[in-house]
């Protein structure tokens, strides 16, 4: 387990594979007073049986939500996830965990569903975006960096749908007061594409440098947008603590 320590409240932070860290998040929850307990679920460290951290963050991998022949951690992952919903822990799923976050919640996820996304990919938030408190005031049309051939095909029913882009319309979403998913990978730092395998990439006839060069130039808007929704997060988890803690005194 990695540890990013703060004085103030931890979240949990579930990674599925060796390049899917928390990237620029984990220094912008520091910043906002949230730490970081990372449990390298790929690499063979074990998850809690049962949530005590002040928020649960799922990240990225190369499998679906039920994968769990090839990734046993994932119904763990599922379990912790429901832990939070049901106790209103605040959530962020990003990619692999947006779509866990829509499963475990209601909805479905199907794979290799439409046309992949990879790079730098315009977004655009919707109406019901306006008064969410993390996605609130942004740009109506944003950039963020994606890598996903798996898509969210149906939203909860309690859900409320926040972001969409052309080729995949459930790009941000809430359930309920205090749990989010993405598809896109507002923690990515450009240079995270320069990892991506090429052969991969290849296959869809793009070229890795290509796409890191796009991003580049889009990240000097795009930054300061995430950075932004990781401290707005951050300020989440902080309420919610000092909530739970008042309810616990009484």
């Amino acid at each position: 387990m990695i540890r990013v320590m703060t004085a103030g409240a931890t979240a949990l932070v579930v990674q599925s594979g060796p390049h899917g860290g928390p990237g620029r998040w984990a220094g912008w929850l520091a910043e906002g007073g949230v730490g970081m307990d990372v449990v390298r679920a790929h690499a063979g460290e074990a998850l809690p049986g049962r949530l005590e951290h002040a928020a649960l963050v799922v990240l990225g991998g190369g499998y679906l939500p039920d994968d769990d022949r090839r990734a046993p951690w994932l119904a763990g992952t599922r379990a912790l996830m429901a832990q939070a919903l049901e106790r209103e822990v605040p959530v962020f799923g990003i990619c692999l965990g947006g779509q866990m976050l829509a499963q475990v919640a209601g909805g479905a996820v199907a794979g290799e569903h439409g046309q992949p996304e990879v790079g730098s990919t315009e977004l655009t938030l919707r109406e019901e975006a306006a008064d969410d408190v993390l996605f609130g005031g942004l740009p109506q049309r944003l950039r963020a960096v994606e890598n996903h051939v798996d898509a969210i095909v149906r939203l909860p029913g309690r859900a409320r749908w926040l972001a969409g882009s052309e080729r995949c319309p459930y790009q941000a979403f809430r359930v309920g007061r205090v749990a989010w998913g993405v598809q896109f990978h507002p923690e990515a730092d450009p240079r995270n594409i320069l990892r991506w395998p090429a052969a991969r990439l290849e296959r869809h006839g793009l070229d890795r440098y290509e796409l890191y060069r796009a991003a580049l130039l889009d990240d000097r808007d795009a930054a300061g947008v995430w950075r932004t929704v990781a401290l707005r997060f951050a300020a989440r988890v902080r309420e919610g603590r000092v909530r739970g803690a008042a309810g616990a005194a009484r």
